[in-house]
């Protein structure tokens, strides 16, 4: 009939729209998985980063179980832990609490290591330890430099032979001398060295004087160091052991083979208060904050091992 709506028939703009939207709706969804996959592609893989942290772990817990710090209390007699069992022991600790964890060892970590407490960076206690061990791992750097340095101009000065010269160290330090050499010298080996003193130079009357000023001012400083260590020595220990001290002293008489020990032992003494920085007439500065120095082949060898070491005269010829 006229005027009635056929209800099987929908009017034209509905069937439009409903159209129109399915499209739309298809379209969001589509997007929305592109953009989850892009996200998903644009973020490091969870392997890659679980990799980069248990790498890190494992050489933490390697350097911590290896310091010598006790990692957890034990009774009287028990044996004592395994590397292994310590770092089982550690990573327990570390799973339970990892900010205890940091701040009981820092001591032993390494910049490589605080990876492992990344997820800690918005704590500000965990901040703190983790710039300690930064700075720590700058000073050692810097302290290796310096060490390095100070080898080098070592090594340096005995090639040019003053400084490290036997009058030169008995001016600086004439009681680590007589304690070392001089009381053992006999009145021979004495006039010889005088002699070596006068046949030096042009030997003219100013250079004699100031000879003598410096002999008798080493002598004035000789006999205030002596009167010191006499006075240390007095408080330690009691008269009787002093004077039976030095009765055995004044009875032993070095043979020529521990004589040349003792001068050994004397230079070594000697070479090492110039690289901790004890010859207060020497200017560091110009050794220790010289670039020059960095060019050297020893920052990759521990200078410790090489500082005295008995080949120096063939390390010598290798340098030069």
């Amino acid at each position: 009939m006229w005027g009635e709506i056929d209800e099987g028939h929908k009017p034209v703009t509905s069937a439009i729209f409903e159209a129109q939207t399915r499209k739309e709706d298809d379209e969001m969804v589509q997007a929305t998985d592109n953009s989850a996959r892009d996200k998903v592609s644009s973020q490091p893989s969870k392997p890659q980063v679980q990799e980069e942290v248990s790498s890190s772990l494992t050489s933490m817990m390697q350097a911590i179980a290896t310091s010598g710090s006790p990692v957890k209390s034990q009774q009287l007699g028990e044996p004592d832990l395994t590397v292994e069992e310590k770092k089982e022991v550690l990573m327990e600790q570390y799973k339970a609490k990892p900010l205890v964890f940091l701040e009981r060892y820092h001591v032993y970590m390494k910049p490589e290591h605080l990876e492992a407490f990344s997820h800690l960076s918005s704590d500000c206690r965990a901040q703190y330890y983790c710039t300690e061990v930064q700075k720590r791992a700058s000073s050692s750097a810097n302290r290796t430099r310096v060490r390095n340095h100070r080898y080098a101009a070592l090594r340096a000065l005995q090639r040019e032979g003053q400084y490290f010269s036997e009058e030169q160290m008995r001016f600086r330090e004439p009681l680590l001398y007589e304690q070392y050499i001089g009381q053992y010298l006999s009145e021979e080996e004495i006039l010889q060295r005088s002699e070596e003193a006068m046949q030096k130079g042009p030997g003219s009357l100013a250079d004699l004087l100031i000879d003598s000023y410096q002999e008798r001012q080493l002598q004035n400083r000789l006999q205030d160091e002596q009167e010191r260590q006499q006075c240390a020595e007095e408080e330690e220990e009691e008269q009787e052991e002093e004077e039976n001290d030095e009765s055995r002293q004044a009875e032993w008489e070095p043979t020529a083979e521990e004589k040349a020990m003792l001068r050994e032992e004397f230079l070594s003494q000697m070479h090492q208060r110039f690289l901790d920085g004890k010859d207060k007439d020497f200017n560091y500065s110009e050794v220790d904050e010289n670039p020059d120095y960095d060019n050297l082949d020893i920052v990759n060898h521990d200078a410790e091992d090489r500082y005295f070491d008995e080949d120096d005269e063939e390390d010598e010829e290798n340098m030069e």
